[in-house]
């Protein structure tokens, strides 16, 4: 994966996640729709404090499309062998060592991060006893950039010897490692390959993050990484899940798990016609920041409506409490429906 040389990122372009967009009301209106929730079983919200009406709404309204949706469960062949989901959930803290403000797994020295990793995950645990959890660390492995770099794909790929180090504090906690892509303006098709090595290794998985990748919309529009919110077609996670496949298949291992991220409509176009393999377990993560009603909106909008197989839930331990609002419980996430089998925090 490159040179031995550190690289340096270009930390302005990926500081953080964009504000969550386009996200649904959680206001219903009408004496027909208040007549016809009137009608429904009750949802019981848990009690924090520093929540608001707006968040307990939010939170219901996304409750009761998850349980209306018929599609959910999503139906699969039954888990292959060594599948994680569903039988485990994956908590996984997110970021890049070089870096303090791309999240959690590089603000921290490794053994302060690790520490406050164990108390993240027994509150997993002791929040639901029936999912045991599975530790991971995400590292994004492939960073866009706010400047075209030599090759002018504004990425920066990181060195062997990084992801070796983010490796050996998984292998700490036997936690699986995550190696997530942000292509800027290269593409999926190229980016991938270039990790198989890593992906061959039986606890190393994926991650796709649409919100970097700068695709042309129009003739010689290009926008650099963070100017707008990117996108990815199903082709491009099809072209992922094929590889993810391959590998699994050529080299005898358990299923590999693929978090794709989404907060917008537009992040991943044409979701429906994502090809699912059973040696590839996908996971729609929603990854936005923000206050819990327009947390739980997104992923009622972005996640519920459009079921692919698995859900995520991403929580930002600085930016969803910029306006004072405490972090999402486990307790309350896991009134979702479909409760996220995978949790990141950033």
């Amino acid at each position: 994966m490159g040179g031995s040389s550190t690289p340096q990122l270009d930390a302005p372009a990926v500081a953080s996640t964009p504000p969550l967009a386009r996200t649904a009301s959680s206001t219903a209106s009408g004496s027909a729709k208040d007549s016809a929730a009137a009608k429904e079983p009750p949802v019981t919200v848990p009690s924090v404090k520093g929540r608001t009406k707006k968040d307990s709404l939010a939170l219901v309204k996304a409750v009761r499309a998850g349980m209306e949706n018929t599609a959910w469960p999503v139906r699969t062949s039954p888990p292959l062998p060594g599948s994680i989901l569903p039988a485990r959930r994956i908590v996984a803290f997110y970021g890049n060592p070089l870096s303090k403000k791309m999240g959690i797994l590089g603000e921290l020295p490794p053994d302060q991060m690790l520490a406050q990793f164990d108390k993240i995950i027994a509150e997993w645990a002791k929040a639901d006893p029936s999912h045991p959890v599975q530790p991971a660390l995400h590292l994004i492995a492939v960073v866009a950039q706010g400047g075209p770099g030599r090759d002018g794909k504004y990425r920066l790929r990181m060195t062997d010897s990084l992801v070796d180090m983010v490796s050996q504090w998984a292998a700490r906690k036997n936690a699986l490692l995550f190696l997530d892509v942000q292509v800027g303006h290269s593409t999926v098709q190229e980016e991938l390959p270039r990790l198989i090595p890593f992906l061959k290794r039986p606890n190393v998985m994926l991650g796709l993050d649409p919100e970097f990748s700068m695709k042309t919309r129009t003739s010689g529009d290009r926008a650099k990484p963070g100017d707008r919110i990117g996108t990815m077609d199903a082709s491009d996670v099809n072209y992922a899940i094929g590889m993810l496949s391959d590998i699994v298949k050529q080299n005898n291992l358990p299923p590999k798990v693929l978090v794709v991220h989404r907060f917008t409509r537009n992040m991943l176009t044409n979701a429906s016609k994502i090809k699912l393999d059973p040696r590839v377990q996908v996971v729609i993560n929603m990854d936005g920041w923000g206050q819990p009603w327009l947390k739980y909106d997104s992923y009622r909008a972005y996640v519920e409506a459009e079921p692919v197989q698995f859900t995520g839930f991403k929580l930002f331990f600085h930016n969803d409490t910029k306006k004072g609002d405490p972090i999402l419980t486990p307790g309350e996430v896991l009134l979702l429906n479909p409760k996220p089998l995978y949790i990141q925090y950033q």
